[in-house]
């Protein structure tokens, strides 16, 4: 069976998702949509689909089964519920909304309507990553206890001014964390687990002309007892690594670095370096990480690096759709992001932790801790 799909929304990242969809043969790119049917257009013409300005009218029209969701953060609700809402599963690039009210607006359409909604978080896919998943499964380094991120990147003036809706909190939503760090946040959770508990602070350190924070911190407290921590930021030219470690119980650590040197940016450059292990002291497998590094970069460097995670992705997704199951990234791994990063602005607006679960805030006007 083939799964028809369209694009919604003509962002850098929705090339990538056109490129990705056209080498699965499972797959047919039918149509796209954007509020600009100027932008609707171009992009149709480039990859020889059908441009619509009506959602519902594109989903009808061209029996679209699957809608990727490619249009700015804070619009990500109303669009992907008006696809939900036509006929259509969702896959909605990270992070799921930019706000914990439009997630649960997009979670409840989803299960009223029986749809499926992902999140795209394709470094699950990086070989590092799932062996790394495949450690903590298998217990080989006890409950993990302590799980750290750091992401120190680098975002220009040119980056900002490259799209209107960029570093502003109504139009973007947030800044680092709630653009370059979900998929690092997406992967602490994945591998470490739930949280009770999270105390955080966020900054501008050298971006003055933008509204939202390049930099932020916190302190996890896990529901297993774990403790974690963050430091993400957009501030250190020209970039220097993302790096993601776990450390378990009984004393094993396991960790790779996910990013080196300058940052990857959608439809400007490609992914630097390979992604690659650089903790594993695993009894017995210590001696192993240089060979699977070898082998990881070989890989790597065989494939199409920007397309083929999106690829691993997809096809997972359009698996759940055909055999009614649940995608490895769902919609409720997309609000644990969402609910991680806003704990981290409420905790600064109110200078304490902010314990976990966290439902939506009404009548404040300030974004959740935002402003």
């Amino acid at each position: 069976m083939t799964i028809n799909i369209a694009i919604l929304g003509c962002s850098k990242i929705a090339h990538i998702h056109a490129k990705a969809i056209l080498q699965i043969p499972e797959l047919s790119f039918k149509a796209v949509w954007s509020r600009t049917p100027d932008s609707a257009l171009k992009f149709a013409e480039v990859f020889s689909v059908k441009a619509y300005s009506s959602i519902r009218e594109m989903i009808k029209a061209e029996n679209i089964q699957l809608a990727i969701i490619c249009n700015a953060h804070p619009y990500h609700a109303a669009v992907a519920i008006e696809a939900m809402e036509a006929g259509a599963h969702v896959m909605i690039e990270k992070p799921l909304a930019s706000t914990l009210q439009d997630c649960d607006l997009i979670i409840e359409a989803a299960q009223r309507m029986n749809r499926k909604a992902g999140v795209i978080s394709q470094r699950r896919w990086y070989l590092p990553i799932q062996r790394m998943k495949e450690a903590i499964d298998e217990g080989k380094i006890g409950s993990p206890m302590l799980g750290t991120i750091q992401m120190l990147g680098w975002r220009n003036r040119a980056y900002f001014e490259g799209d209107a809706w960029r570093g502003s909190w109504k139009l973007e939503g947030g800044g680092v964390l709630v653009n370059q760090s979900p998929h690092q946040l997406d992967l602490l959770l994945w591998l470490m687990g739930d949280i009770d508990e999270v105390f955080g602070y966020w900054s501008n350190i050298n971006h003055p002309y933008i509204e939202v924070e390049d930099t932020a911190v916190a302190i996890i407290r896990f529901r297993n007892g774990g403790l974690g921590n963050i430091l993400v930021s957009n501030s250190q030219k020209p970039g220097i690594y993302g790096k993601i470690h776990i450390h378990g119980r009984n004393g094993s650590s396991i960790g790779a670095q996910l990013e080196g040197g300058a940052m990857f940016l959608p439809g400007k450059t490609s992914i630097q370096e390979a992604p690659k292990l650089d903790i594993w002291t695993v009894p017995g497998e210590e001696h192993l990480m240089e060979e699977w590094n070898e082998a990881d970069s070989r890989e790597f460097h065989s494939i199409d690096s920007m397309i083929y995670y999106f690829k691993q992705q997809l096809v997972d997704f359009a698996d759940a759709i055909l055999k009614d199951h649940p995608p490895l990234v769902s919609f409720e791994d997309g609000r644990k992001t969402v609910e991680l990063f806003t704990a981290i602005y409420r905790s600064q607006r109110d200078g304490r932790p902010v314990k976990f679960p966290l439902q939506p805030e009404y009548g404040k006007g300030d974004m959740d801790g935002r402003i």
